[in-house]
């Protein structure tokens, strides 16, 4: 995602420094009372922790870094979803046993219910922003004691990158501009429709839909049901299917996966998945899921230069160390121990 990296659009966050060390005790104590009580494991390199924060009405929106590579295990959310975008670095994720790889630029929406689990790549930034479940259940009109039915973990669709980038780069500007009655900041009327409509975004796309909709930002009563639009929210300007089986795939890089399942994923049969797949990447769909796993193998060495190769490798599904290294050659012009050696140096 584009848009949030760019350091001019973090300006209004960078102007509330909330807390900056390199105090191990002290960083979890300011980041626990900003966000979650949770368990904080120190791992490779050195502490930079980093914290900034934007506010505009109900919602909350964080610039947060640890330097380090850190394992954090909150507690379940209760009455809030955090949204996790990476603007630099990586993390692996785990909430309530379902497993995310978050990439740089990628969004991840995570509401556990049981457990939570966070791996932090060295120098990995994320900005998250803090959505209050009352917020969301104003958006659909529905009561405290009724359940959201909000997934516990998915990666927002890459088709909706864009559309959260907006919505990022606008809740950014309205920190700056969500003054008290008498200042020149805006209405209280426009900050709570557009906050609606954030909420709304995220409850629209999650991967189960919900059956019975979400109303209008703005209103009253609920719509129909989603049908395909929100069954399947992985559109993009091409093929449908195609999103599907992207989706499908990045969700999945470290699982065994058959043809059949790729076709499964795309709903249509193997003939037609590979002249979808020839005809968008010029590749068979096991070639794609392929290089999307050398692309996350040549991610995590560039992220981690001290990792074992082969380690990484069996972990992303390859099973010869061989091939895989013919394979990594081909896609990046270079072994991976010579991706290590270039980071070290």
């Amino acid at each position: 995602m584009p848009m949030p990296a760019k350091r001019s659009a973090l300006a209004p966050l960078y102007g509330n420094c909330l807390f900056r060390s390199d105090e191990r005790v002290a960083a979890h104590d300011y980041v626990a009372r900003e966000l979650i009580d949770h368990a904080l494991r120190w791992k490779r390199g050195r502490p930079d922790v980093a914290m900034y924060k934007g506010q505009a009405n109900r919602l909350q929106v964080y610039l947060l870094q640890y330097g380090a590579e850190v394992e954090v295990t909150p507690q379940p959310f209760d009455d809030f979803t955090l949204v996790h975008t990476s603007l630099v670095g990586a993390a692996e994720i785990e909430s309530d046993g379902k497993r995310i790889e978050l990439a740089e630029g990628r969004t991840a929406v995570l509401a556990p219910r049981q457990r939570l689990l966070l791996r932090w790549y060295p120098g990995t930034e994320q900005l998250i922003v803090k959505v209050p479940h009352a917020l969301m259940r104003d958006v659909l009109a529905s009561d405290e004691d009724q359940p959201l039915g909000l997934a516990p973990g998915f990666m927002l669709a890459r088709a909706h990158g864009a559309q959260w980038s907006l919505l990022l780069q606008s809740l950014l500007n309205m920190t700056t501009m969500s003054g008290g009655p008498g200042d020149a900041g805006l209405s209280q009327a426009w900050l709570d429709h557009f906050e609606r409509n954030l909420a709304l975004f995220l409850l629209s796309h999650q991967p189960d839909a919900l059956s019975a909709g979400a109303p209008a930002a703005g209103g009253e009563g609920r719509m129909g049901p989603v049908g395909d639009e929100g069954a399947a929210p992985l559109r993009d300007a091409g093929d449908g299917r195609m999103a599907a089986l992207m989706e499908y795939m990045e969700a999945r890089l470290c699982a065994p996966i058959t043809l059949e399942d790729l076709a499964r994923a795309a709903g249509t049969s193997v003939r037609t998945l590979n002249q979808l797949c020839h005809r968008h990447h010029g590749v068979t769909p096991m070639d794609l899921l392929r290089n999307l796993r050398l692309d996350a193998v040549h991610a995590r060495l560039r992220l981690q230069a001290d990792l074992s190769i082969t380690e990484t490798a069996l972990a992303f599904g390859f099973g010869h160390p061989g091939r895989f290294a013919q394979y990594y050659q081909e896609r990046f012009n270079e072994l991976p121990r010579e991706t290590q050696a270039r980071v070290r140096a």
